[in-house]
Order: C-alpha cells, then structure tokens, then sequence
C-alpha cells in the first residue's frame, strides 16, 4: 500500500494484516550537488516502490523523510525518531527505513528500527531495460533482509 487516499481505505480495511512500514530516507541539497542528490533520492524511491509492490498487502509505503543534508546530525535522528514512535503507536511493528547516502550508515546503530542502505546508481542514462535489471538485482539482496526482520521479535520504543 501506498501513500494515497485510495491505499489508506484498503490499510483501514486490512490494517491488521499490514505490520511493516516503509519510509523511503532522502536528502536535499540545493547547494553542492543538487542533480546527485536528487538522483539518490529517485534510486531510493524507485526501490520502495519495488518493495511495496513485492510485498503488498503487508507493508505500507509512508511518505518520504526528507531531510537537508546541512542539518545536524542529532537534530534529524530526532526527528526520525519521533516518526518511529509516531507510526510504531499506530500499529507498525516493523520499520524499516531505505536510503542510498551513506552517512546514515554512521549512526545506524542509533536508529529505532531497521535500516536498508542501498548504493546509489543514476539511472537517468541507462537503458530501461538495463535499468529495471539493476532494480531486480538490488531487490534480490534486500528481501531477504525484510523477510528475517520478520522473524524477530518487534523492537520496544
């Protein structure tokens, strides 16, 4: 499921069933970098549209966390906390957060939930075919990572 008003009836129906949320993490940066930036951020947002659509009816695709890739450090893993919380209260067991920049790598251990760190790759200039075959290839090594975060236990917040 997706975020629209049309998914939300069908989570509202079928919440039960739909324990895992996914929050798509992308930067912004107008300054240096503008065009890599936006290009990690669409590379992000194409395999959580993938992820969603592998796992339907079990996930729910949240809205992107967007974040300026000046801001402080602690300041945005606050703010992403805050969002843990906030959809871990309403019935997500599961959070798992998707990114291609390489700094959350560096306070993954101070994230509430799970994190998928993907290297970036411009698709712009690739054949399409070519493309979707890169996507499949990263999905290849991220379901599995989805599918053992659901054997453990929730974490507690």
């Amino acid at each position: 499921m997706k975020w629209s008003a049309k998914d939300m009836d069908l989570y509202l129906s079928s919440k039960e069933y739909v324990d895992t949320a996914i929050i798509p993490l992308i930067p912004l940066n107008w300054e240096s970098d503008p065009k890599g930036k936006i290009s990690m951020g669409e590379f992000t947002s194409i395999l959580v549209e993938e992820l969603e659509r592998q796992f339907k009816g079990r996930v729910f695709q949240i809205a992107p966390f967007t974040y300026l890739t000046s801001e402080n450090e602690q300041e945005k893993l606050n703010r992403l906390r805050e969002w843990d919380k906030h959809f871990f209260n309403n019935g997500f067991k599961h959070i798992i957060y998707v990114t291609s920049d390489v700094d959350w790598k560096k306070v993954e251990r101070d994230i509430p939930d799970m994190l998928v760190w993907v290297p970036s790759l411009s698709l712009e200039s690739m054949d399409d075919t070519y493309a979707k075959e890169i996507i499949n290839q990263q999905l290849k090594q991220i379901l599995p990572l989805v599918t053992n975060k659901w054997q453990e236990e929730p974490n507690e917040r």
